[in-house]
């Protein structure tokens, strides 16, 4: 996978040694950084792929949607592709969070 020098990793949880969140989002979006911060304090690995200046990106966060059968339409970010299941940040962000990090 190509991430184009926008990824950023953080320090793995010693539960899930083999894997990472993905998060696809803005590097001016508040929610997204909100979310890498809560990530970071849990120690849980993450990327970060900023869909404004990566493409290849933008286009793997849109098919991995389509084929999850979740509307692009209105789409909020971030994005999050967590072990193979997709969320959207399309409600209460605390909620989703939550979702995230548990």
């Amino acid at each position: 996978m190509n991430c184009n020098g926008n990824a950023q990793t953080i320090t793995k949880q010693e539960t899930n040694k083999n894997k990472v969140i993905l998060i696809y989002g803005s590097s001016g979006c508040h929610y997204c950084t909100d979310l890498k911060e809560s990530l970071s304090k849990k120690q849980i690995a993450f990327l970060f792929y900023d869909i404004d200046n990566d493409k290849l990106a933008l286009n793997q966060m849109l098919t991995k949607l389509i084929s999850a059968k979740i509307s692009t339409n209105n789409l909020q970010i971030p994005v999050v592709d967590k072990y193979g299941v997709m969320y959207v940040n399309n409600g209460d962000f605390k909620d989703f969070i939550t979702k995230i990090t548990e």
